[in-house]
């Protein structure tokens, strides 16, 4: 009875599984970064589209810290349009959306974007730079892990139904004060 109970648990030790935390990188290489001057914060495998927090990014990319939060609390409050340059098919025109003629109001993917932007600037604060001199250098959203689901269909079928989780990046450098003066 003993050994019974012994090879048990070997076996249940032996068969336990160990997983690793996955370790994030950046899609902006670390030398272009200078780590006294810059911050980085991001999102993994946020629930939004990619493809509208693609054309966020691609809108904030830029900007000064103050001016993007403005930009994005306008979006969410439906005042500004993104413009929409690659998912604009059947995108209505909005007035203020420069050379692109579409536009859309990404209330979701603003709302998270800002949240990792805030990250963005306590990272900032905690490295003892300046809030108003931080320019957004990169940003960008690109596809993540697949959320794969089941829907019940008529005669006992089920149809598989995808979810794509983001990945949302953003780097800030701090700008000398003659940029920030002449901006």
């Amino acid at each position: 009875m003993e050994n019974h109970i012994n090879r048990h648990v070997a076996v249940q030790l032996h068969s336990w599984r160990v997983y690793q935390v996955p370790k994030w990188g950046y899609s902006i290489p670390e030398e272009a970064l200078d780590p006294e001057k810059t911050v980085k914060a991001s999102g993994r495998e946020v629930r939004v589209s990619h493809k509208s927090a693609r054309e966020v990014c691609n809108a904030i990319k830029g900007m000064m810290l103050t001016e993007a939060k403005k930009f994005l609390r306008d979006v969410i409050a439906k005042k500004r349009a993104v413009p929409f340059t690659r998912f604009k098919k059947k995108a209505a025109h909005r007035h203020g959306t420069g050379k692109a003629y579409a536009g859309r109001y990404p209330v979701k993917a603003a709302r998270q974007i800002l949240k990792i932007l805030e990250g963005a600037e306590a990272n900032a604060e905690n490295k003892g730079l300046d809030a108003e001199r931080l320019k957004i250098i990169h940003a960008s959203a690109y596809p993540g892990m697949k959320i794969r689901r089941y829907m019940p269909r008529a005669f006992g079928r089920a149809a598989p139904k995808f979810e794509t989780l983001t990945h949302i990046e953003l780097a800030l450098e701090e700008q000398p004060e003659k940029a920030v003066e002449e901006a």
